[in-house]
């Protein structure tokens, strides 16, 4: 209902000429250049850019962040150390790195996903370190007192209880490593993507009905990931709800 009324508001701001319609297209117009963009093959190489690169940014930021999310989070003095730099990092403006990241990567593929990868890596860090603290420690101690070996441990009883959260970090990545990278497309201006295809449509043509059905494009990709990552997590994680790790 939500949905239907904005779309309602939209449609009546486009139409009564508040707002000129080459600046605000209404609703429907946008949903039929929607339809459009799918017969157009640059568009579709663009789009297929834009979803390799981010299935390789979700690859790497669940490689890297997982695996150090585990060890800091395991080893206090090692998150103590470590701490100050993390917090140094992580709150730094992605698009404000582009610059370096083509002067060190070129202006290719490579530095879209490098930066998405870096944005990514922190809500699936942050959630993995955070698990530790929310495993049951009267299941670790069983373990021990029944003499379990320390790889069993880890995957008996550590990763099913990281799991929802690593899952949750996941889900919160996917939808910043999408918006890095098209807005990463948008600014270098030489990466083939999305961001390139909406720039290039806004600038030079003004085209507003190709560069909001091209957003469109982006937020529905964004919105299935998440309900496909949300059902995974309830199928595969249910233990994760009564945790409230979702």
């Amino acid at each position: 209902m939500g949905l239907a009324a904005f779309l309602a508001v939209w449609e009546a701001v486009g139409r009564s000429g508040v707002v000129k319609a080459g600046v605000l297209p209404p609703p429907s117009i946008v949903l039929g250049q929607f339809f459009r963009l799918f017969g157009d093959p640059r568009f579709l190489t663009d789009a297929a850019s834009t979803l390799l690169s981010w299935v390789i940014t979700m690859l790497l930021a669940t490689v890297i962040a997982v695996p150090l999310g585990i060890l800091l989070g395991g080893v206090k003095p090692l998150r103590l150390i470590t701490g100050p730099l993390i917090e140094f990092l992580r709150p730094l403006p992605t698009v404000a790195l582009i610059p370096l990241a083509i002067l060190v990567l070129g202006s290719g593929a490579q530095t879209k996903i490098a930066l998405a990868t870096f944005a990514s890596a922190w809500p699936i860090l942050f959630n993995t370190m955070y698990a530790f603290g929310e495993i049951d420690r009267q299941v670790l101690d069983t373990a021990r007192a029944f003499r379990t070996s320390r790889l069993r441990t880890a995957y008996a009883v550590i990763l099913p209880s990281v799991a929802p959260f690593v899952m949750t970090g996941l889900r919160l990545s996917a939808a910043v490593g999408l918006i890095v990278l098209v807005s990463t497309e948008f600014l270098t201006g030489n990466s083939v993507g999305v961001g390139q295809y909406v720039y290039f449509w806004g600038s030079s043509a003004l085209r507003m009905d190709i560069v909001l059905a091209g957003t469109v494009f982006v937020g529905l990709v964004g919105y299935l990931v998440n309900i496909g990552l949300l059902g995974v997590q309830r199928r595969w994680l249910g233990w994760s709800a009564a945790g409230g790790a979702v």
